[in-house]
């Protein structure tokens, strides 16, 4: 997919180079800094200054000003040009020798120094010499099959080693101690201090022209077989996939995070980060395409030219407009080398909120939340899309300039309404995640209140578990809210949580004497009588008693009483021995049992009020049972499974609770705790063998075919052999009782067909002029009941009249005979 990654410039007129001399071609070029030198096909060097201009616009421009130009006299193409800013030195090669110029004023040095023989050559970018004042050069030696190696200094050069090769050298790359050659058949690493080489890979000479660039430290890019671009380290090996460019290459340049490549007819950028063609440029007669230091330039024979990069940041937020989520986050990371540190972290993590509203627009939730974590989103820009959840108090205002395009959720959503709820259960839970974590430091009352918004208007059970935990909604907006949607228990447990508990216990009578209607609590009077029970408030305790009085006698209940007490009394013995002792003694654990076991056998306790007293505790266990007791299985196994981690509590309890009850209500059971071990999140070994051996020892408390949907594709068919046979086993038997029960139908059928047949004999004649024996009236429609012994009766008449011993065994038929 395209990405304007650069733009073509031109920075050298034709006009400005060889005027109306149409023969002059330009052969090489070199840039150091602002200077520009080009080499032509007919001897002379040209020095230019690049300066670079910005319009107002941001619009980048190239004015290059002409300081001379220097003819060698050699009759000859200037092949290549390289500087040496150390030395203040240009490298020029023409006609097979390495001349030493002045940068400035292209007069060759003194001393006539120079390196005869040479094909090309290459500048050690590594240099092993540790002397600043030294360039390392390596060339390729009109002599068969040699490489030298030249230390050049200010006015002198120096051979310091000459290497043979298998094959005759086409083009050469130097880093540190290596060589990477294009031989006449393939690519090779050469070691020239130990002689060591590595074969890298095969290619053609005659056919294609080699390409071998030093990239950064150690490593190299080399045009391979099949149009790629191909990535080699001085071990031989490749740490990046290769990039796909034209057959016809006949250049390359860098510039992180793209590689440029040029043919005949185009200039194509490919991302080093993902492999992918990013953007083609028309660009005709190219055949030169170098990088300095940073700066990509492009040359015809007539004109050079510059790739002015787009700002990484400019590229990102083009991705991010275009919603290609995955591409720009690649290039984003990929863009932290060329990025301060600081400057990068607050970039980054901007645009992983970007992209994060983006993945959340298209309902991509996981993603989203992924990415507001990682980006360490203000959680009141997310909350800020719903309207009315942020408190009318609070002080936020979104980031500027925006983190996404949408002004609203109905915007978002465009009013699609199955949107909007999924939406809204996306931030339940994403809020329930962060409240806890530093993520929510500084907005708590912003979170909460949201939090409580949303769960009172979804009906949400966790409603209650917000107001009886810690928690920081604000009584003002948080009450109206509750009020709006008729959630008047909530409001009163909102109320005692902020020390109104006359508030509280107002709204509470009025649902009791259906005052206002709220079906949150069926034992509503019980925990009011239990509030009071343990009330500071003596006023408030004395207001109330007689209300509680005169209510006891609707509803009291001896035995229901009695059996709470008696919880309570189990429950407090235990916690006092627990806050005495950490070790688990023996009454302690006599205690549990013996409470237990009444949880689990008695029907006649109050279990919101046990389970209210439990909370906050350690009673895990006996949290699951009375979760149970509410029918609330799945926190009840929830508890069991990743509380307790006792799995073999968890199918004793599916076992218990389905005592007298149906298969499908026992099967039900064991495919929540199913669930339960295979709910998603954070893989955990022990959940997975629980649930396996959870299906292979219990195999007929299962529907085999739904298990097949829910267990993952990755399992394999040996790791539930002992379920799939004890299915296919129940399955065969079922199948056989079902055929036995079917032939048995069959079997009773035919014989009721048996006796149908025998009954029905000769046809039976009905006039308007029979009459009926019991009635005497004549019959008005085709419905009649005839006895064995022939007589016709009314079916009502035969209803009403009661047979004598003759006549006890009937039959009852119509017929539309007459």
């Amino acid at each position: 997919m395209s990405v304007k990654a650069f733009k073509l410039v031109s920075a050298v007129e034709r006009e400005m180079l060889m005027g109306d001399k149409n023969y002059i071609n330009i052969e090489c070029i070199e840039c150091c800094g602002k200077n520009l030198y080009i080499g032509t096909n007919d001897c002379f060097i040209y020095h230019f200054l690049l300066d670079e201009k910005i319009s107002t616009a941001g619009k980048i421009t190239f004015a290059a000003t002409k300081q001379l130009h220097k003819y060698l006299g050699l009759k000859k193409p200037v092949s290549e040009l390289k500087a040496a800013s150390a030395l203040t030195r240009l490298l020029v090669l023409c006609d097979n020798t390495i001349t030493l110029v002045n940068m400035m004023n292209l007069e060759p040095v003194p001393t006539g120094a120079r390196i005869k023989g040479a094909v090309t050559f290459a500048v050690n970018e590594n240099p092993v010499s540790g002397d600043p004042f030294c360039v390392e050069v390596c060339i390729i030696s009109v002599k068969r099959r040699t490489i030298q190696m030249f230390m050049v200094f200010e006015d002198r050069v120096q051979i310091v080693k000459e290497v043979f090769t298998p094959e005759q050298p086409c083009a050469v790359a130097v880093d540190g101690y290596y060589l990477c050659l294009a031989l006449t058949t393939q690519y090779i690493i050469l070691n020239y201090n130990t002689g060591v080489s590595q074969d890298l890979f095969p290619y053609c000479s005659d056919e294609k022209r080699p390409i071998v660039k030093r990239i950064g430290r150690q490593e190299f890019l080399l045009a391979g077989p099949g149009g790629l671009g191909m990535f080699a380290t001085v071990d031989g090996i490749s740490q990046r996939a290769p990039v796909h460019w034209s057959e016809n290459v006949i250049g390359a340049a860098l510039c992180f995070p793209y590689v440029v490549a040029l043919d005949d007819e185009f200039i194509t950028v490919h991302s080093m980060l993902d492999q992918q063609q990013k953007q083609t440029l028309p660009f005709k007669e190219g055949h030169i395409l170098q990088d300095f230091e940073g700066k990509v330039i492009v040359a015809t024979n007539k004109g050079v030219y510059i790739l002015v990069p787009l700002p990484l940041e400019k590229q990102i937020q083009d991705l991010l407009a275009s919603h290609r989520v995955e591409e720009a986050l690649v290039l984003a990371k990929g863009a932290r080398r060329n990025i301060p540190k600081e400057k990068f972290q607050v970039m980054y993590k901007r645009i992983l909120q970007q992209a994060g509203f983006i993945q959340f627009a298209q309902l991509q939730f996981l993603e989203a939340k992924e990415l507001f974590r990682s980006g360490q989103l203000d959680v009141r820009e997310l909350i800020s899309l719903y309207p009315f959840l942020l408190p009318t108090s609070s002080s936020f205002i979104r980031s500027h300039p925006p983190l996404h395009e949408y002004a609203d959720l109905n915007q978002l959503t465009q009013g699609d309404q199955e949107k909007m709820t999924k939406c809204k259960r996306f931030l339940m839970s994403y809020l329930n995640e962060v409240r806890s974590t530093e993520v929510a430091n500084g907005y708590k009352e912003d979170i909460d209140t949201a939090l409580l918004k949303l769960y009172a208007e979804a009906n949400h059970e966790s409603l209650l578990d917000l107001l009886v935990s810690e928690n920081f909604c604000l009584l003002t907006d948080s009450a109206a809210w509750l009020e709006k949607h008729k959630k008047y228990f909530a409001l009163g447990l909102l109320y005692h949580y902020n020390g109104q508990d006359a508030a509280a216990l107002q709204l509470w009578v009025k649902i009791v004497d259906g005052d206002i209607q709220d079906s949150t609590r069926s034992d509503l009077y019980e925990y009011i009588v239990d509030f009071l029970t343990f009330c500071s408030d003596q006023d408030l305790v004395w207001k109330y008693s007689e209300w509680v009085l005169q209510k006891n006698e609707e509803v009291c209940d001896w035995c229901k009483k009695y059996h709470t007490h008696l919880a309570v009394l189990y429950l407090e013995a235990i916690l006092q021995l627990k806050s005495v002792t950490t070790d688990k003694c023996t009454e302690t654990t006599d205690l549990l049992f013996k409470l237990r076991s009444l949880l689990q056998k008695s029907d006649l306790y109050r279990i919101h009020f046990i389970l209210d007293k439990i909370q906050g505790t350690d009673l895990h266990m006996e949290s699951a049972i009375l979760y149970g007791k509410l029918e609330e299985h799945e926190k009840a196994l929830h508890i069991l499974v990743h509380e307790l981690k006792d799995f073999h509590a968890a199918e004793e309890y599916c076992m218990w609770n389905s005592e007298n009850r149906d298969t499908q209500y026992r099967r039900k059971l064991f495919h929540m705790l199913l669930s339960v071990y295979l709910s998603p999140g954070t893989p955990d070994c022990a959940l997975v063998m629980a649930a396996v051996d959870l299906l292979n020892n219990h195999a007929t408390e299962f529907d085999a075919a739904l298990v097949l949907q829910l267990v993952p594709d990755s399992w394999s068919v040996q790791l539930l052999s002992p379920f799939l046979a004890g299915a296919v086993r129940q399955s065969v038997h079922t199948r056989r009782m079902t055929q036995a029960a079917l032939g048995l139908a069959q079997a009773e059928n035919l014989i009721y067909k048996y006796e149908k047949v025998k009954q029905r004999g000769a046809p039976i004649l009905l006039s308007d002029k029979k009459v009926c024996q019991v009635c005497q009236n004549p019959f008005c429609e085709p419905v009649f009941v005839r006895y064995p012994n022939g007589g016709m009766v009314h079916t009502h008449c035969a209803a009403n009249r009661h047979l004598n011993s003759n006549m006890t065994h009937h039959s009852s038929s119509s017929s539309n005979q007459t």
